[in-house]
C-alpha cells in the first residue's frame, strides 16, 4: 500500500481505484532511498493493434516520484529500468501522458496518428487521446510507424 500512497501524493489525490487497477498484473519497479519508497512505475501487458496488426505491448502505468524529491533524476532512472523491462518482455512500449519531454529524454516518441478503442459495439475513435500516446521502439520495432490507427481494448476508467 505504500506504492498506492505514493501515487496519491504524487498525483495530488487524483489517483483513483481504476488508476490503481491499471497498474496491476505486470511488473512494478520501485525506487528506494534509505529503505523508503520514493518512486514507482508499472509495466503491464496489453494487446494493441497498430494499423490492424496485433502487437504485444508493455504499457506503462503509475509513474510517480515522491513530490519532495522530484526533478532529482529518480524518475529518469526508473524509466531506464522500465525501458529495459519492455525491451526484454514485449514487442513495443506504449503509454499515455501530457509530459512528453520527460519521456522523450529516455527514447519515447509521440504517436502522431489517431487513437481508437474496441468496445462491444465496435471500434470508436478516442480523439481526446490522440496527442497523449507515446511509443518506445527499438530494433525491429523501429520499422513500425508512428502514425495511422492505434487501437486498444476497452477497460474501466481511462482507456489509454
Amino acid at each position: 500500500m505504500r506504492a498506492r500512497r505514493l501515487l496519491l501524493d504524487a498525483f495530488d489525490g487524483e489517483f483513483g481505484d481504476e488508476d490503481w487497477e491499471h497498474c496491476l498484473g505486470g511488473v512494478h519497479l520501485l525506487a528506494l532511498e534509505g529503505g523508503r519508497l520514493v518512486g514507482h512505475a508499472a509495466v503491464v501487458p496489453r494487446r494493441l493493434w497498430l494499423n490492424d496488426v496485433p502487437v504485444d505491448v508493455g504499457y506503462v502505468e503509475g509513474v510517480a516520484v515522491d513530490p519532495s524529491l522530484q526533478r532529482q533524476g529518480i524518475g529518469l532512472r526508473l524509466m531506464h529500468h522500465v525501458n529495459h523491462v519492455i525491451r526484454r518482455d514485449h514487442e513495443l512500449g506504449a503509454l499515455a501522458t501530457g509530459e512528453w519531454e520527460f519521456y522523450e529524454r529516455t527514447g519515447w516518441e509521440r504517436w502522431t496518428g489517431g487513437t481508437h478503442v474496441r468496445t462491444g459495439e465496435g471500434t470508436r475513435p478516442t480523439p481526446e487521446d490522440d496527442d497523449a500516446v507515446m511509443l518506445l521502439r527499438w530494433g525491429d520495432s523501429m520499422g513500425l510507424p508512428l502514425s495511422g490507427h492505434l487501437v486498444c481494448t476497452m477497460r474501466s476508467g481511462d482507456v489509454w
